[in-house]
Parts: C-alpha cells; sequence; structure tokens
C-alpha cells in the first residue's frame, strides 16, 4: 500500500518518537540510582552470608579471632551504659553522634555475631534515645551525617529483630533528621555548602547520608533517590584533592577521617548496589593508601602536617584498601596499632568503634605482616605535595626525613611551608607541634577557620609559622595567599627544592629551600634567600623534645639514649640558639610542655642575599 506524504511523514515521526521514548527510558533506567537496590537486609558492606562466613573464618585465623573476641567483650562491657544525651560541645554535637556510631555498630556486629538478643535490645534502646532527640545539629552537619550512619546500620543490621514500631520510628527519624536536612525543604543553605566543597566535610556527609538512604530506601524510595542523586553528582568534589598523586592536602589524620568515610560509601554502595559509581577510579584515590605509608615514620609517627597530632593512628580505610588492591603491605604500621587494641582489655569505644568494618574487611593474608615494596625516595605533587627520603622500610632505626611545600589558605592548613620532620634511630628529632583543641579556641571567641591574612587562626601559635621546622623574615607571618611547590625532587641523588618565594611575597625575590640526604644518613638543608632588605632579621627553626647542648655553632641533641648532632656552615659567624616553644600568655594558646626550637638567627646583608645552612648527623 502506497502512503501519502503526510501519512509517510507521520510514520517517521512514530518512528522517532518509539526510539526517543526508549532512549528516554534507557536513559531514565541507567540514572537511577536504585535500580539495582537488593531487597532484603541486611545489606550494608555485608549480607547475611558474610557473618556466616566469618564464623567459619574464625575458627581458622587466630588473628581474627582475636579481633572478633575484642568486638564481643566491647560489646558485652558496654551495654549497661546508660543511653546517650543530647549535650553540645560549643557548636558541636559531633561527640555524641560519634559514640551512638561506636555503641550502635558493635552491638548490632555482637548480634550478627551472636545471636544474643540483649545485644539488639540495647542497640534499639539506643536507636530510639537517638531518634527523640530535637534534631541531628544540621548547622554543623557532620553532626548530622554520622548520627545518620549510625542509625542507618543499626537499623539495616537488626531490621528483622527490631519491633515494627522501632523501625518505623527510626526510619523517620533518618528521613527527617538525617537525609531531608541536605535535600529537602527544610534543607538550609548555608548548612549545606560542603556539597560542593572539596575537602573532608563533602565525604563524610555524602558519606553518611548515603548509608542512610541506602537502609531505608525500598521503603522510602522517593527522598532516597533524591539523596543518592544529589550525591551522585557532587561526590567528586570531595575526592577531587587526592590527585595526583594521593597526598590529601588536609594532612593524614583528616585522611583518616575523610578517606574512612569514603570508603564507608564506596563499600556500603557496592553491598547495597552492587555498584560503586567507579569512585575508587578516581585519580589519586587508591595511590593515597601508599602515600600514608610514605608519610609515616620508621616510629609510627605521621608526618602531622595541618590540624593533625603526632600521636600514631589506627586507619580502619587501609584495611578496606589492602583487601581491595590486594596488598598486605599497605598494613605494615597498622599491624601494630591493631595489637595494641587488642591488649586493650578495657572497652574503650571511641577508640574502637570501627572494628566491626574492619572485621567485615578482613583478608586471611592480614596475618601476616611485611615490610612495604614501596620506593625508599618519594614525591607526592597536589595541592600540598610532599616529599620523603628513608634509609629503609624494615628498619625502625632507618632515616626518615619528610617535607612539604603548600600553601595556608588550604583547609586545615598552617602557615608551615618549607617545614619538615625527621627521625633517626629510632627517635623524631625535628617534629610537628600539631594542632590545639577547637573548642579550646572557639570557646574564646576567636574565629578558628577564618584564614584571611589578619585572622585569628593564626594568632594561634601551633598553627602560624613561629612554630614550625621553617623560615621567618622580620618576625611576620607567612602569606596565606602563597603556595610553595616542590620544584625539584632527584631520588637517585636524594636532594630536593622547595620554592618559598610566594610565601615571603614582599619580602624577598627568591627564597628556596634545598634538602640533600648524605652518606651515613647526614641531612643537609640550605636555604637559599635573594632580594633581602639589608639588615632584615631572618629566623631559622626546628621544634624539638630533644635535649640540646649548645656550642657556638654546633649543638648536640640527646633523646631516649640517642644523638644527633647539627652544625651550622652558613652563614659562618651563626650561632646555635635555644628558645621556648611556650606561646605568649594570652589564655587561649596551651603549653607546649618537653619541647624547644633550635634556632638559628641572621641578618641580611647589603647586597640582600643570604644563605643559612644546616648539616645533621645521626650518631
Amino acid at each position: 500500500m502506497k502512503l501519502s506524504p503526510l501519512k509517510k511523514c507521520f510514520r517517521i515521526w512514530l518512528v522517532v518518537l518509539a526510539f526517543w521514548l526508549a532512549a528516554s527510558e534507557m536513559a531514565k533506567a541507567a540514572t537511577d540510582v536504585l535500580a539495582t537496590l537488593k531487597p532484603v537486609h541486611p545489606r550494608l558492606f555485608a549480607t547475611a552470608d558474610a557473618w556466616t562466613d566469618l564464623r567459619a573464618r574464625r575458627t581458622n585465623d587466630v588473628l581474627l579471632a582475636e579481633l572478633l573476641d575484642k568486638i564481643e567483650n566491647d560489646g558485652r562491657q558496654t551495654l549497661p551504659l546508660p543511653p546517650l544525651t543530647y549535650k553540645k560541645e560549643g557548636k558541636r554535637l559531633l561527640a555524641v553522634s560519634r559514640a551512638a556510631f561506636s555503641r550502635i555498630t558493635v552491638w548490632a556486629f555482637c548480634y550478627r555475631l551472636t545471636d544474643e538478643q540483649v545485644f539488639a535490645a540495647r542497640a534499639q534502646k539506643e536507636m530510639l534515645t537517638l531518634a527523640a532527640f530535637k534534631d541531628w545539629n544540621p548547622s554543623h552537619f557532620l553532626d548530622t551525617a554520622e548520627m545518620t550512619a549510625a542509625l542507618a546500620i543499626g537499623y539495616d543490621w537488626l531490621y528483622e529483630d527490631l519491633s515494627p514500631a522501632a523501625r518505623a520510628t527510626i526510619r523517620r527519624a533518618i528521613v527527617e533528621k538525617g537525609l531531608l536536612q541536605a535535600v529537602g525543604p527544610a534543607a538550609t543553605a548555608k548548612y549545606i555548602s560542603w556539597q560542593r566543597a572539596e575537602m573532608n566535610w563533602n565525604q563524610v556527609c555524602f558519606g553518611g547520608l548515603t548509608i542512610g538512604a541506602l537502609a531505608i530506601a525500598d521503603v522510602e524510595p522517593g527522598v532516597s533517590h533524591d539523596l543518592l542523586t544529589v550525591a551522585h553528582n557532587d561526590i567528586y568534589h570531595g575526592m577531587k584533592p587526592y590527585a595526583p598523586d594521593g597526598v590529601y592536602p588536609e594532612g593524614p589524620v583528616y585522611w583518616n577521617y575523610g578517606t574512612t568515610y569514603q570508603v564507608l560509601m564506596i563499600s556500603a554502595l557496592t553491598s547495597a548496589l552492587g555498584a560503586n559509581w567507579q569512585l575508587d577510579a578516581s585519580p589519586g584515590f587508591f595511590a593515597s593508601a601508599a602515600a600514608q605509608l610514605q608519610q609515616t615514620g620508621p616510629t609510627g609517627k605521621p608526618f602531622n602536617f595541618s590540624d593533625g597530632s603526632e600521636s600514631a593512628q589506627f586507619k580502619p580505610a587501609l584495611f578496606w584498601f589492602a583487601r581491595r588492591l590486594q596488598q598486605p603491605d599497605l598494613l605494615y604500621f597498622q599491624r601494630q596499632r591493631l595489637a595494641e587494641i587488642l591488649a586493650r582489655t578495657k572497652a574503650d569505644l571511641s577508640r574502637d568503634g570501627m572494628l566491626p568494618l574492619v572485621a567485615l574487611w578482613w583478608n586471611d593474608a592480614f596475618g601476616t605482616n611485611t615490610a612495604p615494596q614501596l620506593p625508599l625516595a618519594w614525591f607526592g605533587d597536589g595541592p600540598n605535595p610532599i616529599g620523603v627520603f628513608r634509609s629503609s622500610w624494615a628498619d625502625t632505626n632507618a632515616l626518615y626525613l619528610a617535607f612539604k611545600g603548600g600553601s595556608a589558605g588550604l583547609n586545615h592548613a598552617h602557615m608551615d611551608a618549607g617545614s619538615f620532620v625527621l627521625e633517626a634511630d629510632g627517635v623524631r628529632w625535628a617534629c610537628d607541634l600539631g594542632a590545639q583543641d577547637y573548642y579550646s579556641i572557639e570557646s574564646k571567641g576567636w574565629n578558628l577557620f577564618d584564614r584571611k591574612q589578619a585572622s585569628d587562626r593564626w594568632r594561634v601559635y601551633r598553627l602560624n609559622n613561629f612554630s614550625h621546622n621553617t623560615l621567618t623574615l622580620d618576625g611576620q607571618l607567612h602569606q596565606v595567599a602563597g603556595d610553595a611547590r616542590i620544584v625539584e625532587f632527584n631520588a637517585n641523588a636524594k636532594q630536593a627544592a622547595v620554592d618559598l618565594t610566594q610565601i615571603f611575597s614582599g619580602q624577598a625575590t627568591n627564597v628556596v629551600r634545598h634538602f640533600r640526604v648524605g652518606q651515613n644518613r647526614e641531612v643537609d638543608i640550605l636555604d637559599e634567600l635573594n632580594g633581602l632588605k639589608p639588615g632584615e632579621p631572618v629566623r631559622w627553626q626546628m621544634v624539638t623534645h630533644a635535649q640540646v647542648e649548645i656550642t657556638g655553632n654546633q649543638a648536640v641533641l640527646r633523646q631516649d639514649g640517642k644523638v644527633l648532632r647539627a652544625h651550622v656552615y652558613s652563614p659562618v659567624a651563626a650561632n646555635f640558639e635555644v628558645v621556648s616553644a611556650d606561646p605568649p600568655d594570652d589564655h587561649v594558646n596551651e603549653p607546649n610542655p618537653n619541647t624547644r626550637i633550635l634556632v638559628v638567627s641572621a641578618i641580611a646583608p647589603a647586597d640582600g642575599n643570604l644563605h643559612i645552612e644546616v648539616l645533621f648527623r645521626p650518631n
């Protein structure tokens, strides 16, 4: 039958429409983040079979059995604890949210492991108490996200054993006090700026809320779909800082925080949806695991730049990386941390609340602790570039030198461009004071997180350049807008250079710090400064816990029965001095006991060019 031109056009239009509709449905299916949701519980991090498998493996893996015993003992010891109460410290409810996460995760895990109803009942009681809170403090959204994750894990792992009324109450709290605070009409714009922030808040908040959405999506598909869609679209902001080499700009301590929640998010997506949105393919993400080892000295202490502590940390996320990458050596330093945890007989969920996730990520190969197969010289580029030279991975007495560039304008950053830490013979000789407790500063009215040049943040002694292992010109603060780059890194020659010129904008035309590791573990630090104002004072400094004896241009540092010798080679007339590491007595800054600063003071000559060279030699 011959069709008229009009009918022919109509049929073509119908075919096009059909293709368009089909394509639309395919696109919709492809973008439906809940299309592959597993309908049964538990589905967060593991299915029911995983606990059956865990019980079986317990009999054959001695270290896993010790870990499970520890979790179970912690769970039993903490059953009598009274329910948590709504108590903020300053602007934060975070301590309560973290306690909730630890309690509920441990009790719910113990129930899955033992089938003992006492654990399920105690977790349900805690969740109903938390669900009755007036809010989960969305003005400091980390608190909301971690609380959402806590109740979501309990809801999912204990689903069949919660009463129907309890399930409904907990689910409603997850929706109203959690998810809708980020994507619903109740969301406050200034509270959700983290959604496009390139830092740990993006990861923690999306991680916690994603766990919440996945737990209840079968009953609350609308808000869960909305939350997961936003998370899918904007989580990449939090992943960007890992690029290109895995150096987390906020430092190792905040890597532990942000990356733990990133791993929780990936793990939950994988178990609940069978897909992780390819988040683990983000540039630098996998590399960040090895980068954490590179930023750890032979003593087990991290290079604690930015707001971090010098204490060795337990890092649960590394167990996920080690299993995912099939690299047990990523746990080289973690095995010692785990041994310390397992040796504790008294429950401390504030430190051990993540152990159930470690158990779920456990691999039989984790029982062997071998030295990492990683380079002895390593450079990681990024917003806060890091360089490392070490003499051995297996020797706890090895030499370790780590140094950095970067900018004080980064989140949680300090005025520490050019700073370094130095270890030898099992001693950390050059150290970083780390951060001061936030509330101790904020409670005095100081605006801690304003990073402008004249902000309160730089009145905090531990954060400014007067307390870091770097240079200070004319007693002035570093330039917040400045950015220091590692411009040379020669692994074979064991030498590197950091360009600090922007940090001293307006004070010098060129400032470069050179690091070199020579024979017999000697470390040479040479600073070249050009374009100084004649007569301008320059201060070189190194923070140390060692006792120091000075004889002119030489110093002997003693600590833990070990010795480090230092020699000022330039300027030829310069000598060492030791000054206090305590800040001004302003009732805000906290003291730094058993700490002092080794100083070299110099004056810019008439030509404005100055070299400061200091050599360190371990005995």
